[in-house]
């Protein structure tokens, strides 16, 4: 056999000679290194991957619905524990609160116009009207103390309290100077009662009326975060059962079962928060309505016309205290006149008080709320009568008579302004009835809807949960 020629080896390879004092060939650029993503962008791509396929797709609808239930749930509970806490402000705080300033103020002017009373009987001042004074003192100082515990110590409550506080003994000395003077049978003692009245009506009166307005705004505003319709909560609530129902829809188009009971179970406990926050907190409404129309509206009128009628007997005493030492010229249609300054007063607050008894006429709602308002406006009628013959005997020199006919027993002013007084403490001691009941009604509305929203919302986004899940194991 011929022998086949062999390969002849490579030829080795050619050294590369570089001249000398020529640099050497440039290294291939170095490739950069590759730019780091965030941990978001990797779980937006992993998320993005998963949702291509029907069991992360699942995954995703299970924790969107169980969010918004959840959402729903904590938010209906925020919502509703804040209207609730509103409500249980208005029936044991700031209405209470208000009433008791109206208390203050009363106290302050009926003790005023038993001074008054007291003064004009002289040494035969009666143990009764003593006593009254007293109790009234008494029942404004208690009310003070209520009002401090209430009041935020750098509010505007807070100083006309601190300012009463100091005003109130400064009153009590003047009324005893002047009841001392007044036994001795000194004059001095009707310029002291006249000071000390003008020391109530132009500096602590004003300042219970203020700290009256102010309670009733603190009372308006706990109204106005008890009564506004949660619209967060529902909105949440409405949007839930959107996406709860779209998931069922879908479910049964990919798999033609009618039910999964995961997702009814959360439809359904949906529905139930749904519908017991809209009825509940919609009846809440309307009794706190009701509250504050037949209740809080006619216990606002009832106490400045009783305010006005113990203003107005406190102005008629002192007309007789002061026997026209004080005057006041009023221009009418072009005439100057002058009037005794106490009689004049007395007008105007006798006409507020008509003018009151005839507002809380309109806003009875009931025979019984009616009733002490008609008899009141019939003991007002008649004491202008008698005020009138009172001021024509003192007019006419007899001093006697128009003192008899204003502090006597039968027959005199001091009888028509108890009644009226009687009648009113009980109109508004049944207009306090009604707004309890009403307001009552409302809180009781409120009673456990935050907690069992709460609880149900769990117990739905787990039938969410476990219904997206009871898919998914199909795929297992």
């Amino acid at each position: 056999m011929p022998t086949m020629p062999s390969i002849p080896p490579p030829p080795p390879p050619r050294a590369v000679v570089v001249p000398q004092g020529n640099p050497a060939p440039p290294a291939a650029p170095t490739p950069p290194e590759p730019r780091r993503r965030t941990a978001f962008a990797e779980g937006v791509d992993q998320l993005r991957a998963a949702a291509t396929t029907e069991p992360g797709r699942l995954r995703v609808i299970g924790a969107v619905l169980a969010l918004l239930v959840v959402a729903f749930g904590a938010v209906t509970a925020w919502q509703t524990t804040e209207r609730s806490a509103a409500a249980d402000d208005v029936l044991n705080n700031s209405q209470p609160l208000s009433s008791a300033a109206a208390d203050i103020y009363r106290a302050l002017a009926d003790a005023n116009t038993a001074a008054s009373s007291g003064f004009l009987a002289g040494g035969q001042e009666t143990p009764a009207s003593r006593e009254r004074y007293e109790k009234d003192i008494d029942t404004a100082s208690a009310g003070l103390i209520k009002a401090a515990a209430n009041s935020d110590p750098d509010s505007s409550a807070a100083r006309t309290v601190s300012r009463l506080n100091q005003l109130l003994p400064e009153y009590k000395g003047l009324v005893e100077r002047a009841r001392t003077y007044n036994r001795q049978g000194y004059p001095v003692g009707g310029a002291y009662l006249r000071y000390a009245n003008a020391k109530m009506q132009e500096q602590m009166l004003p300042e219970a009326e203020n700290l009256y307005k102010s309670e009733n705004r603190r009372l308006r505003s706990d109204y106005g975060d008890a009564t506004p319709y949660p619209w967060a909560a529902i909105g949440l609530g409405v949007l839930a059962l959107g996406a709860l129902a779209w998931a069922q829809q879908r479910n049964y188009r990919r798999t033609n079962r009618v039910l999964n009971h995961g997702l009814v179970a959360a439809t359904a406990t949906t529905t139930v928060v749904l519908l017991w926050m809209v009825v509940g907190h919609s009846v809440a409404r309307a009794d706190l309505n009701a509250s504050y129309d037949h209740g809080v509206r006619s216990l606002n009128v009832l106490h400045d016309a009783r305010i006005a009628s113990l203003k107005a007997r406190g102005n008629e005493n002192l007309t007789l205290v002061a026997r026209g030492a004080e005057t006041i010229t009023v221009k009418e249609r072009g005439v100057e006149t002058t009037y005794d300054s106490y009689d004049y007063d007395f007008g105007k607050d006798i006409g507020a008080l008509g003018k009151g008894l005839a507002e809380a006429e309109k806003l009875a709602d009931d025979a019984t709320g009616e009733k002490p308002v008609t008899a009141a406006v019939g003991n007002m009628t008649e004491w202008k009568k008698r005020h009138t013959e009172a001021r024509k005997a003192d007019d006419n020199g007899n001093y006697e008579d128009a003192l008899n006919r204003v502090i006597g027993g039968k027959d005199a002013t001091g009888e028509c302004f108890d009644s009226v007084d009687a009648n009113l403490v009980r109109a508004i001691d049944h207009e306090t009835r009604e707004f309890k009941q009403a307001a009552g009604d409302g809180l009781g509305a409120l009673t456990g809807l935050p907690v069992g929203a709460a609880l149900l919302a769990v117990l739905g986004a787990a039938g969410a949960v476990l219904g997206i899940g009871r898919r998914l194991s199909e795929y297992r």
